[in-house]
C-alpha cells in the first residue's frame, strides 16, 4: 500500500525489480487486497516487500502481522522479510527474537515496527493487539471466522490495511472477498487473478511440461489460478454420503474396523463397518497409554463380533500391533507407505465416488466429514503432487476409514486388497 516512502528507490536499494503484476499490487492504495495467483507467481517476495516498506514508514511505532494456517507456511513471507532486512537493512534491525518469530525495525523517522509470523491453528493466539497491517498467507486455506472474527477486528484501531495472498482454492470465503475487489463493488477492496506465466522469470515451457503430469482441473488452479470448485479435492460427495447414522451390532453381522494409532498429538481413531458397507462405530481420542487404548480397542471389536481390524504398523504402530495380537484381537497389519497409502486413498474415494458407502451424518460424526472434505490434491515447491491434509490439520479419521474399507471384497472398479 503506496505510502510516504519513495517506493521505486527503496526496491532499487532492496535490488528488488518486481515484475508488472507485483507493481500493481504495490501502487494500489485499497485498504483491503486480495491476489489470488498461480504456484511460483511471486505473491510470498511480493507481500514481504509490502511488509518492509510498511515497517519502513516514518511513525513511533507499527505493529504488522504475516499470518497463515501454520508457522511453517507463515514463515514462507517471513523469511522473505528477515533475509532481506539482514542482507540490506542491517543498520535498521533493532531485535530478532527466533523463538517469538520476530522482527524489529527502525523506521525512517527513528521509531519502531515489529514484524511477527503467527500461526491460525490456535485462534486464541490472534487475540490481543490492534495492527497496522495484516499479511496473510494460503487465505484460501484458513477458515472464514479466522479473518472474520481475529483478523480483520485487529485492524479498526489504527485503520490498518490487509493483504490476502493464496493459489485459489473453489469458491469459498477467499473467492468472495476476492470478488469484492473486482468490477469496483467495493470500494475499500482492489484483487489480482494471474496464472503462474504470467510471471516472466518461469520458464512456460517447464509450466506447460506439467499439464500433462496433472489432472486438469488441479493444473488449471494450481497454475492457471483458475476458480475450480472442488478441484483440489480428492474425495467427491461426501455430503451426500453422509446419511447414516451409528448402529448397535447385530448378531450374525459381519464387521470390519481400521484404526490409525497416535499417543500424543495426533488422534487415535477407530472405525467400523458392517457387512453392507455402512459406518456403524466411531471413537476418538488422544493422550492415551498404549495399554489402555488396546484395551478400548478391543472392547469395541469384541462388541461388533469380534470384528477383523486392519492396523497402522508404521513406526510406533508395529509394537502395538504385537500388543493387539497378544490381547487376542483379530488384527492385521498394514504400513504406510508412499505407495500404500495411495492405493488405501485411491480405494477409499472409489467407494465414495460410486456410492458404495454411507458416512454418519455430519451432526453425529463432523470431525470425519470435515477431514475427508479437506482432503486435498497439492502441489509442493518442488511440482510434486501429493494428497494430503491441509497444514494444520488432522487425516487420523481418513485413514481409519480408509483401513476399515480395505477389508471389503473388491468391487469392480475398487482397488482391491494391496500385496504387502
Amino acid at each position: 500500500m503506496i505510502g510516504s516512502i519513495d517506493r521505486k528507490k527503496l526496491f532499487a536499494d532492496l535490488e528488488y525489480e518486481p515484475h508488472p503484476g507485483q507493481l500493481e499490487v504495490h501502487m494500489s492504495n485499497a485498504p483491503r487486497r486480495v491476489l489470488a495467483c498461480g504456484v511460483r507467481w511471486g505473491k510470498s517476495l511480493c507481500a514481504a516487500m509490502e511488509a518492509l516498506s510498511a515497517a519502513l514508514e516514518p511513525c513511533d511505532r507499527s505493529v504488522g502481522w504475516v499470518v497463515a494456517p501454520t508457522y511453517d507456511l507463515a514463515q514462507k513471507v517471513y523469511r522473505e522479510v528477515t533475509f532481506i532486512a539482514a542482507r540490506h537493512l542491517r543498520h535498521r534491525i533493532k531485535t530478532v527474537r527466533e523463538s517469538e518469530r520476530m522482527i524489529v525495525l527502525r523506521n525512517m523517522s527513528g521509531g519502531l515496527s515489529e514484524i511477527r509470523a503467527k500461526s491460525a491453528d490456535n485462534p486464541t493466539s490472534l487475540l490481543g493487539e490492534g495492527l497496522s497491517y495484516v499479511i496473510v498467507d494460503e487465505a484460501a486455506r484458513l477458515k472464514p471466522t479466522i479473518w472474520q472474527g481475529h483478523l480483520s477486528q485487529r485492524l479498526i484501531d489504527k485503520k490498518g490495511w490487509a493483504l490476502l495472498i493464496s493459489t485459489p482454492r473453489g469458491k469459498g470465503w477467499f473467492y468472495d472477498i476476492w470478488r469484492r475487489g473486482q468490477d469496483g463493488r467495493d470500494a475499500d477492496y482492489e484483487s489480482w487473478n494471474y496464472p503462474s506465466q504470467s510471471n516472466p522469470h518461469l520458464d512456460a515451457e517447464l509450466i506447460e511440461a506439467e499439464r500433462s503430469r496433472l489432472p486438469d482441473m488441479v493444473f488449471r488452479q494450481e497454475f492457471l489460478g483458475d476458480w475450480v470448485e472442488g478441484a483440489g479435492a480428492v474425495f467427491r460427495y461426501v455430503r451426500d454420503r453422509a446419511t447414516g447414522s451409528l448402529q448397535e451390532p447385530k448378531p450374525g453381522q459381519v464387521y470390519y474396523a481400521g484404526v490409525d494409532l497416535a499417543k500424543v498429538e495426533d488422534y487415535t481413531v477407530l472405525v467400523i463397518l458392517n457387512q453392507d458397507r455402512e459406518v456403524v462405530f466411531v471413537d476418538r481420542f488422544h493422550r492415551l497409554d498404549w495399554d489402555l487404548q488396546i484395551t478400548r480397542i478391543k472392547a469395541a471389536c469384541d462388541r461388533y463380533n469380534e470384528a477383523s481390524l486392519f492396523v497402522d504398523s508404521t513406526g510406533v504402530g508395529e509394537p502395538v500391533y504385537e500388543a493387539m495380537l497378544g490381547a487376542g484381537l483379530c488384527a492385521q497389519p498394514y504400513p504406510f507407505t508412499a505407495r500404500s497409502k495411495s492405493a488405501l486413498i485411491n480405494n477409499l474415494s472409489l467407494l465414495l465416488e460410486k456410492d458404495m458407502l454411507v458416512l454418519p451424518r455430519a451432526d453425529i460424526w463432523p470431525e470425519g466429514i470435515d477431514e475427508l472434505e479437506a482432503f486435498e490434491y497439492s502441489v509442493s515447491e518442488q511440482g510434486n503432487v501429493k494428497t494430503s491434509a491441509p497444514g494444520g490439520t488432522h487425516d487420523d479419521c481418513v485413514a481409519a476409514l480408509g483401513l476399515a474399507c480395505w477389508h471389503l471384497p473388491p468391487t469392480s472398479g475398487t482397488v482391491g486388497i494391496y500385496c504387502l
